[in-house]
Protein backbone atom coordinates (compact mmCIF):
# COMPACT_ATOMS: atom_id res chain seq x y z
CA UNK A 1 0.00 0.00 0.00
CA UNK A 2 2.77 1.89 0.88
CA UNK A 3 4.32 1.86 -2.76
CA UNK A 4 1.36 2.87 -4.24
CA UNK A 5 0.52 5.67 -2.03
CA UNK A 6 3.97 7.12 -2.38
CA UNK A 7 3.56 6.67 -6.96
CA UNK A 8 0.14 8.93 -5.98
CA UNK A 9 1.89 11.65 -3.95
CA UNK A 10 4.07 11.58 -7.02
CA UNK A 11 1.46 11.89 -9.83
CA UNK A 12 0.04 14.68 -7.09
CA UNK A 13 3.13 16.84 -7.44
CA UNK A 14 3.54 16.43 -10.88
CA UNK A 15 0.19 17.20 -11.45
CA UNK A 16 0.33 20.61 -9.11
CA UNK A 17 3.22 21.67 -11.04
CA UNK A 18 1.52 21.48 -14.78
CA UNK A 19 -1.68 23.44 -12.96
CA UNK A 20 1.24 26.33 -12.32
CA UNK A 21 2.69 25.83 -15.33
CA UNK A 22 2.03 29.66 -17.28
CA UNK A 23 2.18 27.47 -20.78
CA UNK A 24 -1.05 25.74 -19.25
CA UNK A 25 -2.93 28.64 -18.04
CA UNK A 26 -4.80 29.21 -21.38
CA UNK A 27 -5.64 25.37 -21.86
CA UNK A 28 -8.67 25.38 -20.20
CA UNK A 29 -10.12 21.73 -21.13
CA UNK A 30 -6.57 20.62 -20.01
CA UNK A 31 -6.81 22.40 -16.63
CA UNK A 32 -9.96 21.38 -15.40
CA UNK A 33 -8.86 17.65 -16.64
CA UNK A 34 -5.38 18.26 -14.43
CA UNK A 35 -7.63 19.60 -11.92
CA UNK A 36 -9.91 16.53 -11.63
CA UNK A 37 -7.53 14.35 -11.55
CA UNK A 38 -5.48 16.52 -9.01
CA UNK A 39 -8.76 16.37 -6.38
CA UNK A 40 -9.08 12.85 -6.94
CA UNK A 41 -5.48 12.08 -6.09
CA UNK A 42 -5.87 14.26 -3.11
CA UNK A 43 -8.94 12.74 -1.68
CA UNK A 44 -6.68 9.44 -1.54
CA UNK A 45 -4.27 11.11 -0.27
CA UNK A 46 -6.39 12.52 2.75
CA UNK A 47 -7.73 9.06 3.49
CA UNK A 48 -3.89 8.00 3.46
CA UNK A 49 -2.56 9.91 6.06
CA UNK A 50 -5.45 10.33 8.07
CA UNK A 51 -5.35 6.13 8.19
CA UNK A 52 -1.84 6.65 9.22
CA UNK A 53 -2.47 9.14 11.90
CA UNK A 54 -5.18 6.96 13.38
CA UNK A 55 -3.30 3.86 13.68
CA UNK A 56 -0.65 6.26 15.64
CA UNK A 57 -3.22 7.23 17.98
CA UNK A 58 -4.47 3.46 18.22
CA UNK A 59 -0.66 2.45 19.49
CA UNK A 60 -0.64 5.38 21.87
CA UNK A 61 -4.28 4.84 23.30
CA UNK A 62 -3.22 1.20 23.88
CA UNK A 63 0.27 1.65 25.39
CA UNK A 64 -2.07 4.15 27.79
CA UNK A 65 -4.59 1.53 28.90
CA UNK A 66 -1.72 -0.78 29.85
CA UNK A 67 -0.31 1.90 32.01
CA UNK A 68 -3.06 3.58 33.68
CA UNK A 69 -4.69 2.73 37.39
CA UNK A 70 -7.39 5.11 37.26
CA UNK A 71 -11.05 2.45 36.46
CA UNK A 72 -12.44 5.71 34.62
CA UNK A 73 -9.91 7.20 32.68
CA UNK A 74 -9.18 3.94 32.11
CA UNK A 75 -12.83 3.38 30.91
CA UNK A 76 -12.43 6.29 28.60
CA UNK A 77 -9.61 5.60 26.87
CA UNK A 78 -11.35 2.26 26.03
CA UNK A 79 -13.94 3.36 24.82
CA UNK A 80 -11.97 5.96 22.24
CA UNK A 81 -9.79 3.11 21.38
CA UNK A 82 -12.66 1.51 20.50
CA UNK A 83 -13.79 4.21 18.00
CA UNK A 84 -10.64 4.36 16.32
CA UNK A 85 -10.35 1.08 15.71
CA UNK A 86 -13.80 1.38 14.08
CA UNK A 87 -12.58 4.18 12.17
CA UNK A 88 -9.73 1.98 11.28
CA UNK A 89 -10.86 -0.46 9.52
CA UNK A 90 -13.51 1.57 7.97
CA UNK A 91 -10.59 4.05 6.20
CA UNK A 92 -8.73 0.93 5.20
CA UNK A 93 -11.64 -0.46 3.15
CA UNK A 94 -11.68 3.13 1.76
CA UNK A 95 -8.26 3.30 1.01
CA UNK A 96 -7.68 -0.51 -0.47
CA UNK A 97 -11.14 -0.08 -2.83
CA UNK A 98 -9.70 3.79 -3.90
CA UNK A 99 -6.22 1.86 -4.81
CA UNK A 100 -7.61 -1.05 -6.38
CA UNK A 101 -6.81 -1.44 -10.41
CA UNK A 102 -10.46 -1.36 -10.89
CA UNK A 103 -10.80 1.78 -9.06
CA UNK A 104 -8.54 3.57 -10.62
CA UNK A 105 -9.93 2.65 -13.98
CA UNK A 106 -13.29 3.64 -12.99
CA UNK A 107 -13.05 7.68 -13.12
CA UNK A 108 -10.52 7.55 -15.84
CA UNK A 109 -11.45 9.38 -19.50
CA UNK A 110 -12.44 7.14 -22.14
CA UNK A 111 -10.63 6.47 -26.21
CA UNK A 112 -13.88 5.26 -27.72
CA UNK A 113 -13.23 3.02 -30.95
CA UNK A 114 -16.16 2.24 -33.44
CA UNK A 115 -15.72 0.38 -36.63
CA UNK A 116 -18.25 -1.29 -39.35
CA UNK A 117 -17.63 -5.01 -39.04
CA UNK A 118 -19.87 -7.75 -41.55
CA UNK A 119 -22.54 -6.12 -43.76
CA UNK A 120 -20.96 -3.81 -45.98
CA UNK A 121 -22.60 -0.72 -45.92
CA UNK A 122 -25.33 -1.48 -43.29
CA UNK A 123 -22.69 -2.14 -41.22
CA UNK A 124 -21.10 1.30 -41.92
CA UNK A 125 -24.40 3.36 -41.14
CA UNK A 126 -25.01 1.05 -38.06
CA UNK A 127 -21.68 2.47 -36.89
CA UNK A 128 -22.27 5.95 -37.55
CA UNK A 129 -25.59 5.12 -35.43
CA UNK A 130 -23.40 4.12 -32.64
CA UNK A 131 -21.39 7.41 -32.39
CA UNK A 132 -24.54 9.03 -32.42
CA UNK A 133 -25.75 7.34 -29.64
CA UNK A 134 -22.56 7.87 -27.47
CA UNK A 135 -22.60 11.80 -28.77
CA UNK A 136 -26.00 11.92 -27.13
CA UNK A 137 -25.37 9.97 -24.27
CA UNK A 138 -21.94 12.19 -23.19
CA UNK A 139 -24.17 15.43 -23.79
CA UNK A 140 -26.63 14.68 -21.23
CA UNK A 141 -24.23 13.93 -18.51
CA UNK A 142 -22.26 17.07 -19.70
CA UNK A 143 -19.21 15.06 -20.84
CA UNK A 144 -16.91 17.03 -23.20
CA UNK A 145 -15.68 15.12 -26.74
CA UNK A 146 -12.78 15.73 -28.95
CA UNK A 147 -12.65 13.51 -32.50
CA UNK A 148 -9.04 12.36 -32.13
CA UNK A 149 -9.79 10.54 -35.68
CA UNK A 150 -12.47 9.75 -38.41
CA UNK A 151 -13.26 8.10 -41.57
CA UNK A 152 -16.92 8.68 -43.14
CA UNK A 153 -18.36 7.30 -45.82
CA UNK A 154 -20.39 8.80 -49.16
CA UNK A 155 -23.33 7.60 -47.78
CA UNK A 156 -23.08 8.88 -44.08
CA UNK A 157 -21.79 5.60 -42.22
CA UNK A 158 -18.22 5.74 -40.77
CA UNK A 159 -15.46 3.38 -41.84
CA UNK A 160 -14.06 3.94 -38.70
CA UNK A 161 -13.81 6.96 -35.70
CA UNK A 162 -11.96 7.60 -32.49
CA UNK A 163 -12.69 9.74 -29.60
CA UNK A 164 -11.82 10.85 -26.28
CA UNK A 165 -14.68 11.62 -24.07
CA UNK A 166 -13.75 13.59 -20.75
CA UNK A 167 -15.77 14.55 -17.47
CA UNK A 168 -16.62 12.19 -14.31
CA UNK A 169 -16.73 8.72 -14.61
CA UNK A 170 -16.89 8.23 -17.81
CA UNK A 171 -15.25 5.16 -17.87
CA UNK A 172 -17.33 3.40 -14.69
CA UNK A 173 -20.49 3.98 -17.26
CA UNK A 174 -18.49 3.32 -20.83
CA UNK A 175 -16.94 -0.15 -19.78
CA UNK A 176 -19.56 -2.25 -20.38
CA UNK A 177 -19.98 -0.95 -23.88
CA UNK A 178 -16.86 -3.11 -25.36
CA UNK A 179 -17.51 -5.60 -27.79
CA UNK A 180 -19.55 -6.49 -30.91
CA UNK A 181 -23.19 -4.56 -31.68
CA UNK A 182 -25.38 -6.62 -33.63
CA UNK A 183 -28.22 -4.57 -35.61
CA UNK A 184 -31.24 -6.57 -37.31
CA UNK A 185 -33.34 -4.49 -39.76
CA UNK A 186 -34.57 -3.37 -43.49
CA UNK A 187 -31.34 -1.05 -44.68
CA UNK A 188 -31.86 2.14 -46.30
CA UNK A 189 -29.91 0.48 -49.04
CA UNK A 190 -32.10 -2.44 -49.15
CA UNK A 191 -35.17 -2.25 -51.91
CA UNK A 192 -36.44 -5.37 -51.43
CA UNK A 193 -37.86 -4.92 -47.67
CA UNK A 194 -35.40 -8.31 -46.67
CA UNK A 195 -33.79 -7.55 -42.80
CA UNK A 196 -30.04 -7.67 -42.79
CA UNK A 197 -27.95 -8.73 -39.72
CA UNK A 198 -25.22 -6.52 -39.41
CA UNK A 199 -22.29 -6.02 -37.31
CA UNK A 200 -20.11 -2.88 -35.62
CA UNK A 201 -17.37 -3.38 -33.28
CA UNK A 202 -16.99 -1.10 -30.25
CA UNK A 203 -14.07 -0.52 -28.02
CA UNK A 204 -13.46 1.43 -24.65
CA UNK A 205 -10.10 2.19 -23.58
CA UNK A 206 -9.17 3.80 -20.81
CA UNK A 207 -7.09 7.35 -21.34
CA UNK A 208 -3.54 7.04 -20.37
CA UNK A 209 -1.31 9.76 -18.83
CA UNK A 210 2.28 10.23 -19.85
CA UNK A 211 3.15 9.38 -16.25
CA UNK A 212 1.04 6.12 -16.44
CA UNK A 213 2.87 5.07 -19.85
CA UNK A 214 5.96 5.97 -20.36
CA UNK A 215 7.05 5.63 -24.12
CA UNK A 216 10.01 5.65 -25.28
CA UNK A 217 10.31 7.65 -28.86
CA UNK A 218 13.53 4.79 -29.93
CA UNK A 219 10.66 1.89 -30.14
CA UNK A 220 7.75 3.69 -32.22
CA UNK A 221 8.28 4.53 -35.77
CA UNK A 222 6.54 7.22 -37.46
CA UNK A 223 5.20 7.44 -40.76
CA UNK A 224 3.42 10.43 -42.50
CA UNK A 225 0.53 10.24 -45.53
CA UNK A 226 -1.70 12.51 -47.33
CA UNK A 227 -4.94 12.15 -45.36
CA UNK A 228 -8.38 10.79 -47.28
CA UNK A 229 -11.77 11.83 -47.24
CA UNK A 230 -14.97 9.26 -48.29
CA UNK A 231 -14.57 7.05 -51.18
CA UNK A 232 -10.55 8.36 -51.51
CA UNK A 233 -11.05 11.67 -51.97
CA UNK A 234 -7.87 13.79 -51.03
CA UNK A 235 -8.50 16.32 -48.48
CA UNK A 236 -4.96 17.42 -47.77
CA UNK A 237 -2.09 18.25 -50.46
CA UNK A 238 0.01 17.73 -47.58
CA UNK A 239 1.38 14.88 -45.74
CA UNK A 240 -0.70 15.34 -42.27
CA UNK A 241 -1.67 12.28 -40.95
CA UNK A 242 0.23 10.09 -39.06
CA UNK A 243 0.68 6.88 -38.28
CA UNK A 244 2.39 5.23 -35.33
CA UNK A 245 3.58 2.08 -34.97
CA UNK A 246 4.68 0.65 -31.55
CA UNK A 247 7.96 -1.48 -32.34
CA UNK A 248 7.69 -4.35 -29.04
CA UNK A 249 3.80 -4.64 -29.30
CA UNK A 250 2.97 -4.26 -32.65
CA UNK A 251 -0.06 -1.42 -32.18
CA UNK A 252 -0.53 0.60 -34.73
CA UNK A 253 -2.99 3.96 -34.83
CA UNK A 254 -3.21 6.59 -37.19
CA UNK A 255 -5.01 9.98 -37.06
CA UNK A 256 -6.07 11.93 -39.78
CA UNK A 257 -8.16 14.59 -39.10
CA UNK A 258 -6.52 17.73 -38.39
CA UNK A 259 -4.45 20.07 -41.03
CA UNK A 260 -1.53 19.91 -38.93
CA UNK A 261 0.99 17.09 -38.91
CA UNK A 262 1.82 18.01 -35.49
CA UNK A 263 -1.95 17.92 -34.23
CA UNK A 264 -2.23 14.25 -35.80
CA UNK A 265 0.74 13.04 -34.13
CA UNK A 266 -0.34 14.88 -30.36
CA UNK A 267 -3.80 12.67 -30.90
CA UNK A 268 -2.45 9.95 -32.25
CA UNK A 269 0.29 9.39 -29.38
CA UNK A 270 -2.75 9.82 -27.17
CA UNK A 271 -4.64 7.45 -28.58
CA UNK A 272 -1.46 5.16 -28.36
CA UNK A 273 -0.71 5.51 -24.29
CA UNK A 274 -4.85 4.53 -23.92
CA UNK A 275 -4.10 1.14 -26.46
CA UNK A 276 -0.70 0.38 -24.59
CA UNK A 277 -2.42 0.99 -20.89
CA UNK A 278 -5.13 -0.92 -21.73
CA UNK A 279 -3.04 -3.93 -22.75
CA UNK A 280 -1.19 -3.77 -19.24
CA UNK A 281 -4.27 -4.06 -17.78
CA UNK A 282 -5.46 -6.79 -19.50
CA UNK A 283 -2.50 -8.70 -19.04
CA UNK A 284 -2.81 -7.49 -15.23
CA UNK A 285 -6.57 -8.86 -15.25
CA UNK A 286 -5.47 -11.98 -17.48
CA UNK A 287 -3.34 -13.38 -14.34
CA UNK A 288 -6.03 -13.55 -11.81
CA UNK A 289 -9.40 -13.90 -14.18
CA UNK A 290 -10.84 -17.00 -12.53
CA UNK A 291 -10.46 -15.67 -9.21
CA UNK A 292 -12.26 -12.09 -10.27
CA UNK A 293 -14.58 -13.44 -12.69
CA UNK A 294 -18.01 -11.63 -12.67
CA UNK A 295 -21.04 -11.52 -14.12
CA UNK A 296 -20.66 -8.49 -16.03
CA UNK A 297 -17.23 -7.19 -17.49
CA UNK A 298 -15.39 -5.22 -20.19
CA UNK A 299 -16.21 -7.57 -23.20
CA UNK A 300 -13.91 -9.09 -25.20
CA UNK A 301 -13.88 -7.13 -28.53
CA UNK A 302 -14.72 -10.76 -30.36
CA UNK A 303 -17.80 -10.95 -28.21
CA UNK A 304 -21.63 -10.59 -29.54
CA UNK A 305 -22.70 -8.22 -26.38
CA UNK A 306 -25.88 -6.36 -27.79
CA UNK A 307 -28.27 -7.42 -30.08
CA UNK A 308 -30.54 -4.82 -31.69
CA UNK A 309 -33.76 -6.11 -33.18
CA UNK A 310 -35.27 -3.07 -35.07
CA UNK A 311 -38.21 -5.47 -36.06
CA UNK A 312 -39.47 -6.14 -32.78
CA UNK A 313 -38.25 -2.90 -31.35
CA UNK A 314 -36.16 -4.93 -28.76
CA UNK A 315 -32.76 -4.59 -27.34
CA UNK A 316 -31.40 -7.57 -25.78
CA UNK A 317 -28.14 -7.34 -23.72
CA UNK A 318 -26.26 -10.97 -23.95
CA UNK A 319 -24.30 -10.57 -21.08
CA UNK A 320 -26.86 -9.72 -18.78
CA UNK A 321 -29.74 -11.87 -19.76
CA UNK A 322 -32.56 -8.95 -20.28
CA UNK A 323 -34.48 -6.82 -22.80
CA UNK A 324 -35.32 -3.25 -23.00
CA UNK A 325 -38.08 -2.22 -25.75
CA UNK A 326 -37.43 1.25 -27.45
CA UNK A 327 -34.42 1.33 -30.00
CA UNK A 328 -35.19 4.80 -31.18
CA UNK A 329 -35.02 6.10 -27.60
CA UNK A 330 -31.54 4.53 -26.43
CA UNK A 331 -30.04 5.34 -30.25
CA UNK A 332 -30.98 8.90 -29.25
CA UNK A 333 -28.97 8.38 -26.07
CA UNK A 334 -31.05 7.02 -23.08
CA UNK A 335 -28.30 4.49 -22.36
CA UNK A 336 -28.79 4.79 -18.99
CA UNK A 337 -32.13 2.05 -19.21
CA UNK A 338 -29.19 -0.13 -20.06
CA UNK A 339 -26.14 0.37 -18.10
CA UNK A 340 -27.70 0.99 -14.86
CA UNK A 341 -29.04 -2.79 -15.30
CA UNK A 342 -25.92 -3.45 -15.97
CA UNK A 343 -24.30 -1.76 -12.65
CA UNK A 344 -26.27 -3.61 -10.53
CA UNK A 345 -25.04 -7.09 -11.72
CA UNK A 346 -21.82 -6.54 -10.81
Amino acid sequence: MQDQIDKIKKEYAEITLQISNPKNTTNIPKLQELSRKKAELERIILDFDKLEKIKKEILENEELVKNEDEPELKKLIEEDLTRLKIEKENLEKFVKIALSPEAAQENKNVILEIRPGTGGDEAELFAADLLKMYLKFAEKKGWRVEILNSQKTTLDGIKDVTCLISGHEVFRFLKFESGVHRVQRVPKTEKSGRIHTSTATVAILPEATETEVKINPAEIKIDTFRSSGPGGQGVNTTDSAVRLTHLPTGTVVSCQDERSQMKNKEKAFKILRAKLLDLQFEKEQGKMAEERKSQVGRADRSEKIRTYNFPQDRITDHRGGFSVKNIERILNGDLDILINKLLALK
